[in-house]
């Protein structure tokens, strides 16, 4: 008898489901159109070919989205998901974005397929034509491979002398408020990186972030850490080693829960060459670009790259610092 009675309950569910689905459309909502500005250019049509078709229904203004895309409730996932790239990054607006911008737009776009995180395994999913195979990143890889080479190692000449010399009362703030911290010279070095733009990286912790790396407490970071990232070109020595050779840029991210929200709780900012030019024209520069990568590719140790391991850090960096100073 109970055994009847459940079945003569499914029609009476797939109604209620039929209806409830129904009833979510008037809340549905199409996605906003905007104009298309400036198409991607410049760049070889295999790599544009793929972009087109992995990215372009996010990362840009002209969606080609299935029916299933536009039904609510899936529609609301897909409408953030659309806000949200375009936010990060917007191919029918590249004409806004300088050559150097573009660029490192192009690094953050094979870091993420590189990683397996772009397109999103969740779209992916819905959505296999978006897949991308391993010679298809490696186009994209020998195409930004490609801008880096134009870099090259550069000679030694513009070294970080005079931005350790800046004063607080002549520190440039950038767009969110974050003032340039000169004091960084003065932490801890915790880690190098180098990447395939020819550049060297030194990591630089405070007090706060040092003894939270070493009690592998950053699940959380404890609000007060501080990193500063310093990017040099490379450069070559006459004996064949590759060291820091012209400043890039200062890289510094803060943490402070309560006033970075938006961006897990991390305040970032950028100063660029000798003058220290800050990133960003408004305040939401890091939630249009910075914490998109952070998100995608550092979740596992609290939203920040470069994390050493307790182990082999300490002589990892006596030694490096003995080959820079050779």
């Amino acid at each position: 008898m109970k055994l009847v009675k459940r079945i003569q309950l499914i029609p009476t569910i797939f109604i209620c489901i039929v209806v409830g689905l129904i009833a979510l459309q008037f809340f549905n909502r199409t996605i906003e159109q905007k104009a298309v500005t400036g198409h991607i250019r410049n760049v070889p049509k295999q790599v544009q070919l793929i972009l087109e078709r992995s990215c372009f229904n996010c990362h840009s203004n002209e969606q080609r989205l299935s029916f299933f895309d536009k039904i609510a409730p899936v529609s609301w996932i897909v409408n953030r998901d659309i806000d949200r790239a375009r936010e990060v990054m917007n191919f029918s607006e590249w004409d806004k974005l300088s050559d150097a911008e573009q660029k490192g737009k192009f690094y953050a776009i094979y870091n993420m397929v590189n990683a397996g995180k772009m397109p999103l395994p969740s779209y992916a999913l819905t959505h296999p034509d978006s897949k991308l195979s391993a010679v298809e990143v490696a186009t994209i890889k020998q195409y930004t491979l490609s801008l880096s080479a134009k870099d090259g190692l550069l000679p030694a000449h513009q070294g970080i002398t005079n931005v350790l010399e800046t004063t607080a009362a002549l520190a440039p703030v950038s767009p969110n408020g974050i003032p340039y911290n000169a004091d960084f010279k003065n932490w801890k070095v915790i880690g190098m990186s180098t990447l395939i733009d020819n550049t060297i990286r030194v990591i630089y912790g405070n007090d706060i972030a040092v003894r939270a790396i070493e009690e592998e407490n950053f699940h959380p970071w404890p609000n007060g850490s501080a990193v500063a990232k310093v990017v040099f070109k490379q450069t070559r020595k006459s004996n064949g080693d590759i060291v820091p050779g012209d400043f890039v840029n200062m890289q510094y991210m803060v943490k402070d829960g309560k006033t970075y929200k938006e961006t897990e709780g991390w305040g970032f900012a950028k100063f660029n060459g000798q003058d220290l030019k800050p990133t960003g024209k408004t305040a939401l520069f890091a939630q249009q670009s910075c914490i998109s990568c952070h998100r995608q590719l550092a979740e596992s140790t609290g939203y920040l790259f470069n994390v050493p391991p307790k182990v082999n850090s300490k002589r990892m960096i006596q030694q490096y610092l003995k080959t820079v100073q050779k």
